[in-house]
């Protein structure tokens, strides 16, 4: 079941790339989700709604279109080029996938923390040791940010471009290859809102690809292996390393790559240009792992961040296990220019 629900999501993604038959026959519920969104966009342009006052900047990251772009990286990189900067950020995010709605902070102790605070966000509180808290209310949730943490100087939203009543200072849109797919919203199509001739003001535009894919001007990034790392050491907080990648990789034997994300094939892809032989195991976005999905004598088992939050080191530290689990964490690689953009803006 697992890995027919993660076919049938690239099925989707693939219906979405182009105007084909079942793209065609959804037409009509597009055309009603726009009309939707437009008048919500345009109640809001005309101040007839108004964002809610926050005392702090606030930079939402996210993407126009369905299925992930690269948007956690993304929010890691700006956070840490605010620190850079000597600002003290803070992240807010919706949480998928949790249990509950009421803002929430992310702390690292509980025993099952995933599913109370949704994998990204834990994965942020994990990589960059910041202030995050969660809830469908991003307003509320910035707001109990801001009470627990004075210091908190600016906020960053994991997500949010269509969470209107949330102020911005700034936005970074991100796409990767797929561009705006065949153009159509959901659910004939990716998008979640039109695409329109140009950016919106205060925005910044980030390709998380080889080369920009819609017509609007943006920069340039990508992400690539930082290496391997066990999973203890990964809980413990210790860098994955290219040796351990290069030493996996000269064994002849094929590993098992399992990736709960969006896309897994972009991270197969990734993984097999780095000289490791793989035996992929594409699982839904999002996979929950309340049970292991690879055989239990599997000697080497290599999972993505966003599936390590969910699988603690103490679940194989208790009972006998050959298996090897090892993290692969992904570098952000931008470009100076998105720096400069992104602080221009903000001062």
């Amino acid at each position: 079941m697992t890995v027919s629900a993660s076919t049938a999501d690239a099925a989707l993604q693939r219906v979405w790339m182009r105007r084909g038959p079942l793209a065609i026959a959804l037409w009509p519920l597009s055309v009603l989700f726009r009309t939707l969104v437009v008048t919500r966009k345009t109640f809001y342009a005309l101040r007839l709604r108004k964002p809610l006052p926050l005392p702090v900047p606030v930079v939402v990251v996210g993407n126009l279109i369905a299925g992930g772009a690269g948007k956690t990286p993304t929010v890691m990189a700006v956070v840490r080029r605010l620190q850079a900067a000597g600002r003290s950020p803070a992240v807010i995010s919706r949480g998928y996938g949790r249990a509950g709605n009421a803002p929430t902070i992310v702390e690292v102790e509980h025993d099952s923390p995933a599913t109370q605070t949704g994998d990204e966000p834990l994965l942020l509180r994990l990589r960059l040791n910041v202030p995050v808290f969660v809830g469908a209310d991003r307003v509320a949730a910035a707001r109990a940010a801001l009470a627990a943490h004075p210091q908190v100087d600016v906020l960053v939203s994991d997500d949010g471009l269509q969470h209107l009543r949330l102020p911005r200072t700034a936005q970074v849109v991100v796409f990767d290859e797929r561009g705006a797919g065949n153009g159509w919203m959901l659910p004939a199509g990716p998008l979640r809102e039109p695409l329109t001739r140009l950016p919106p003001p205060r925005t910044v535009v980030l390709y998380n690809a080889p080369q920009a894919s819609t017509a609007w001007t943006g920069h340039l990034a990508q992400r690539r292996l930082a290496g391997l790392v066990d999973l203890a050491g990964w809980w413990a907080g210790r860098p994955a390393t290219m040796a351990s990648l290069k030493l996996l990789a000269a064994n002849e034997t094929p590993v098992i790559a399992a990736a709960g994300v969006s896309r897994p094939e972009r991270f197969f892809g990734m993984l097999r240009a780095a000289g490791l032989a793989i035996t992929p195991l594409p699982l839904p976005d999002h996979h929950a792992y309340a049970t292991l999905p690879w055989p239990a004598d599997a000697p080497d088992v290599i999972v993505t961040e966003k599936d390590a939050v969910k699988l603690r080191a103490e679940r194989f530290g208790s009972v006998p296990s050959a298996t090897r689990i090892w993290v692969a964490p992904l570098d952000f690689c931008g470009d100076t220019a998105f720096d400069a953009a992104l602080q221009a803006l903000l001062t």
